[in-house]
């Protein structure tokens, strides 16, 4: 990990009140590292094989959801994919856009939208989170 990752991973704990321990600076340099939400598994994957156990990660990841650092960015096929909360507000989350043909998916923190307002009577709607489908650059040139 560089001298920069470092300080900011341990910037975002010290920020969020919360011990300065091995696992949660090597999920939080994944995270910081990534472009794009990751799953456990690939969280893992990235990891040095003498990194965290996957239970030490999952933990790991439960405590920085519960404190706000990191947000479950979107479920896929029953896979909770995870990304810093950085870009994100209390209210709404940037939207994800994933291709349909290749399965990527890619963070749009540069498109906004509104915040939905519900017509039904009693609904309150306190957070939103938007993924968007369709296809990506390069797939979009295979024809559709």
């Amino acid at each position: 990990m560089s001298q920069k990752d470092e300080r900011r991973c341990e910037g975002i704990l010290k920020g969020a009140s919360l011990r300065n321990t091995e696992p949660r600076m090597a999920v939080l340099s994944a995270l910081l590292r990534a472009s794009r939400p990751m799953s456990q598994e690939q969280i893992s994957a990235k990891l040095s094989p003498y990194g965290p156990n996957k239970v030490t990660i999952y933990r790991t990841l439960e405590t920085l959801v519960k404190t706000g650092v990191v947000h479950k960015a979107f479920l896929e096929e029953r896979v909770v994919h995870y990304e810093l909360s950085d870009r994100c507000t209390e209210k709404q989350c940037h939207p994800h856009f994933t291709c349909r043909r290749c399965g990527e998916t890619r963070c749009m923190p540069e498109v906004t939208l509104p915040m939905a307002k519900s017509p039904l009577k009693g609904f309150k709607i306190t957070h939103q989170q938007v993924r968007l489908e369709g296809f990506c650059p390069e797939c979009s040139g295979r024809g559709t």
